[in-house]
């Protein structure tokens, strides 16, 4: 197959979107809502549930090939957990992978961490429609990089984030 034609058949192929909780935050009904309008919409959407750590969610975007990353949050930590995959993510070159959230983020915290590199936040009560319209708008450009990304990293090992957890013995 020819430059020319991966390029096309990565096109064509359906939008991939993973979602997840980041840290120890366990509220997901919001999340769900948004996975399920965006897989309506017809993108496919890997939701990897919660207690994740910025690790385990940028290997599992590679893994996955997704062209964006999702993250919903309300513990009050955003600043340091997407800061923390948008760092996984460079450090697997990666930049391609667009990384926006939703949840309780302060007005005043939403410019810096669009500064950090996260493309969006949407807080309570923005519209399923408005956060479909706006993945469908990153999955044409993200596509052209990932594939300049994925034959500049043909030989590259795969990336060694993701750690299994060892469950600890429950003390009697």
């Amino acid at each position: 197959m020819t430059p020319a034609q991966e390029s096309a058949s990565q096109l064509s192929k359906k939008l991939r979107v993973l979602v997840a909780k980041v840290g120890l935050d366990g509220h997901d009904r919001g999340v769900k809502i948004v996975a399920r309008a965006l897989r309506d919409a017809g993108i496919e959407v890997i939701y990897l549930g919660i207690h994740n750590t910025p690790a385990e969610i940028a290997a599992s975007a590679l893994q996955e090939d997704a062209d964006a990353i999702g993250l919903s949050i309300h513990s009050a930590a955003h600043m340091t957990l997407f800061g923390d995959v948008i760092k996984h993510l460079k450090a697997n070159n990666a930049n391609d992978i667009v990384v926006f959230g939703g949840g309780i983020v302060p007005e005043e915290d939403i410019s810096k961490l669009q500064r950090m590199g996260v493309k969006r936040i949407f807080t309570p009560g923005a519209p399923l429609e408005e956060i479909v319209r706006f993945v469908k708008s990153i999955g044409v450009e993200t596509r052209k990089a990932r594939g300049d990304r994925r034959r500049s990293l043909a030989s590259s090992p795969p990336p060694t984030l993701l750690r299994k957890r060892r469950n600890k013995p429950k003390s009697t």
